[in-house]
């Protein structure tokens, strides 16, 4: 949602910023439609107003035993009157709120301008691909000669896109995800939550998958929705909150199975699990003063990526631009990993700063010491990373091929019961 009395004093800076996203002028229309609820609510109060005098006057003239039929006729019209006013005041500010939640977030100045992915800017690089020209099998052949992998069986079961992760590589699994979650909550100070993975429509909305992205969401029959991230519902635990101060940024942190639909997606990635309709996700998302988000956006980006330094897995950092940035973000750091079998780096995590586009919709407040009034707080989330794709770079880059087999990283040792590579199941 966007502050309509900072798009009302400057219309002109919110198109700018919009027709870097590629959008054409939309406040025209926007202001419009807030000249005319204005004006309702204002012919609304004015009947309101009058009602209540009048009403005032009728008791005053029958208590002098005067006729008071032409008042109380007057006090009958006016109620007429404001049930249409009222009724035409829900239909414009709806309209209002449709247009206004339709529309994306304000890109920070210092993003950079462009139409798509190939106007992203790489700002760091970690590590270097082994052997880069080397052809190496995707993780769906490794997988599936070592006998530890089985999407024929997904398929049986739940259709296309899903997977059946087995014996060692079930574990390689559990263990990446375990790895980002001691690292975030033993290094990186974030609170590990264990949330609900059905949620109401209203904190779907709260961080900005409704209405936009309805055709990309799991709904059940009750009217609750499978969350698409872990971001949901940890953002969504400070809505109608006015929190004290928040010297400190909030920071949590969660493992959970993400459901997406993928609508958009036909026919990319449809082999093996990088783009599934569901998958494991670790999640950050961080509660901020608005001075603060800036540098906490940089921090939850060191986080991410350093989970990939455990791994010594290569990878690049960019900075999204214009053209390519996720509605709710306003600014967007994504993480890429060295992806062998397909001679490219690939995202595996996403860290955005999404100022106070989800805190306006969802009520969060907090109140500085001393201060009399609330301010939005800032909110950011970021993939600490995305476990199947985590799962995918392992596979490959650490791919033995005199026997087929998967060395297992380092830093995963400690929770794979002393299996030191992954072989053929027996």
């Amino acid at each position: 949602m966007h502050d309509i009395k900072a798009l009302r004093d400057n219309p002109a800076a919110f198109d700018a910023n919009w027709a870097r996203r590629g959008l054409p002028p939309q406040t025209p229309a926007i202001l419009e439609l807030d000249e005319k609820l204005r004006k309702l609510q204002t012919e609304l109060q004015t009947a309101q107003s009058r009602r209540n005098e009048a009403s005032k006057e009728i008791g005053a003239v029958k208590s002098k035993g005067g006729d008071a039929a032409e008042l109380m006729a007057e006090v009958a019209n006016l109620k007429d009157r404001m049930a249409i006013l009222e009724e035409q005041e829900r239909e414009v500010a709806e309209k209002l709120n449709e247009i206004l939640s339709a529309l994306p977030n304000m890109i920070a100045g210092d993003v950079p301008d462009g139409a798509d992915e190939n106007d992203n800017v790489e700002i760091r690089t970690f590590g270097t691909p082994k052997n880069p020209n080397t052809e190496v099998p995707d993780h769906v052949a490794i997988g599936e000669a070592l006998g530890l992998m089985d999407f024929e069986g997904a398929a049986k079961v739940a259709g296309a896109r899903f997977s059946v992760n087995k014996g060692g590589i079930a574990k390689l699994h559990r263990a990446l995800g375990q790895l980002m979650l001691d690292t975030h909550t033993m290094e990186h100070g974030y609170t590990e939550i264990d949330p609900p993975l059905l949620v109401s429509t209203d904190v779907m909305y709260g961080t900005t998958q409704l209405p936009k992205f309805r055709d990309d969401q799991f709904e059940t029959t009750d009217g609750r929705w499978l969350i698409p991230t872990a971001e949901v519902v940890l953002t969504n635990l400070v809505r109608d909150e006015i929190l004290e101060g928040l010297e400190t940024p909030i920071r949590m942190t969660a493992m959970t199975p993400s459901f997406r639909k993928e609508a958009g997606s036909a026919g990319k990635d449809t082999r093996g699990i990088i783009r599934q309709h569901q998958f494991y996700k670790v999640e950050m998302v961080s509660i901020t003063r608005p001075e603060d988000s800036e540098a906490e956006h940089l921090r939850m980006l060191n986080c991410a990526e350093n989970i990939l330094k455990k791994l010594e897995l290569p990878f690049r950092t960019i900075v999204l631009c214009s053209g390519d940035m996720g509605f709710a973000s306003r600014k967007t750091y994504d993480i890429e990993v060295w992806i062998p079998s397909q001679q490219k780096f690939r995202e595996i995590s996403s860290c955005s700063n999404c100022g106070d586009i989800q805190s306006r919709r969802m009520k969060a407040r907090f109140k500085r010491a001393g201060a009399k009034d609330t301010e939005f707080v800032h909110t950011l989330n970021g993939s600490g990373l995305a476990v199947g794709r985590t799962l995918v770079a392992v596979m490959e880059n650490y791919y033995d091929p005199a026997d087929g087999g998967i060395f297992v990283p380092k830093a995963l040792l400690p929770y794979m019961g002393g299996v030191t590579k992954i072989v053929k199941a027996a």
